[in-house]
C-alpha cells in the first residue's frame, strides 16, 4: 500500500508564491509518475502538473511560467513551485502516484486572497 501525504498549502496575496510537497512512501518511488491536481468549489478535479519517472513534465496551459514540478527520489518527494499566484488558482491542491494504478494525497487548501 502506497501512502501519499501532501503539505505547504495555505494563505497567499495574488502575486505570491507557494510550495507545495508531497511524499509517497514505498521503495519504487522512483518508478512512479507523480501529479498535481486541484479542485476548485463547483468544480471538476483537474491536471495542473505531471513528472514522469523520468522527470519529463507537462503543465496545464493555466500555470505554464508559473508553476514548476521536480522530484527527487532520495526524498520520496515531489514539490509544486507555484509562483505569480492568482485568485483564480484557489483550491485544493491534491498530490497523485501512479504505475500500474494511482494513490491520493487528501489534498491541501491553497486560497489566493488579499
Amino acid at each position: 500500500q502506497v501512502q501519499v501525504v501532501e503539505s505547504g498549502g495555505g494563505l497567499v496575496q495574488p502575486g505570491g508564491s507557494l510550495r507545495l510537497s508531497c511524499v509517497a512512501s514505498g521503495s519504487i518511488f522512483s518508478l512512479f509518475t507523480m501529479g498535481w491536481y486541484r479542485q476548485a468549489p463547483g468544480k471538476q478535479r483537474e491536471l495542473v502538473a505531471v513528472i514522469t519517472s523520468r522527470s519529463a513534465t507537462t503543465y496545464a496551459d493555466s500555470v505554464k511560467g508559473r508553476f514548476t514540478i521536480s522530484r527527487d527520489s532520495a526524498k520520496r518527494t515531489v514539490y509544486l513551485q507555484m509562483n505569480s499566484l492568482k485568485p483564480e488558482d484557489t483550491a485544493v491542491y491534491y498530490c497523485k502516484a501512479e504505475i500500474t494504478r494511482a494513490w491520493w494525497g487528501q489534498g491541501t487548501q491553497v486560497t489566493v486572497s488579499s
